[in-house]
């Protein structure tokens, strides 16, 4: 298995994808609880951290794919219960501010940002494939929030672009916490490559000696 993995995560063809760690929704500006405390109690920022400086010393690039809202809302749509409770808050996300963000400690050097109106996962209607393409991408690396929507969708979206997918099953969180575990046992195994953060790491150390 590790090295089916180490040929999958390879630097050559490999993408970090951080879905939404940004300071509006795991961050100091964080305006409902659930992402933000489930990432504060779980402590995967500092191991997404970790995760994306590994990466980055082995060649590989970080994509941050962050969601906002215009003001006049428009480019959003009103089509899901969830985000319609998020378009009625004003101070949401709003395009252009801080709280679009990602996390600072997250962010590094050559790392690139896809934003998004509308969805809750990043593919649709944004530059992230031609991003990714435009890489060499073959495999993704998705870490961030959440098991609820975000990582599933993002699992999903990705595998229909035709890219292998791997998450590191203590880089991602879903609230409740048990919740998230029945999401990794259940809906993403078999979809896509379950591994740590330490097994990445170790690839991508022992391939740059």
């Amino acid at each position: 298995m590790n090295d089916e993995l180490a040929r999958r995560v390879d630097p050559a063809h490999t993408t970090i994808l951080s879905m939404e760690m940004q300071r509006g929704i795991v961050g100091d500006l964080a305006r409902f609880a659930g992402p933000a405390e489930a990432v504060r109690e779980s402590g995967i920022l500092a191991r997404c951290a970790s995760l994306y400086a590994a990466g980055r010393r082995a060649g590989l690039r970080v994509v941050h794919c962050n969601a906002a809202f215009r003001p006049d809302r428009a480019g959003s749509y009103r089509n899901m219960p969830f985000v319609n409770r998020l378009l009625d808050d004003p101070a949401h996300l709003p395009v252009g501010t801080p709280a679009v963000d990602p996390v600072p400690e997250l962010m590094g050097e050559g790392d690139l940002e896809s934003t998004r109106l509308h969805g809750i996962s990043p593919f649709a209607g944004t530059d992230l494939d031609s991003i990714l393409r435009s890489l060499g991408t073959r495999t993704v690396v998705a870490a961030g929030v959440s098991l609820n929507r975000g990582i599933i969708g993002i699992s999903i979206e990705a595998v229909n672009h035709g890219y292998e997918v791997v998450v590191p099953r203590d880089a991602v969180i879903g609230y409740p916490r048990e919740y998230g575990e029945m999401v990794l046992r259940h809906t993403l195994d078999g979809l896509v490559t379950l591994s740590s953060v330490e097994a990445l790491a170790s690839i991508w150390r022992d391939g740059a000696r």
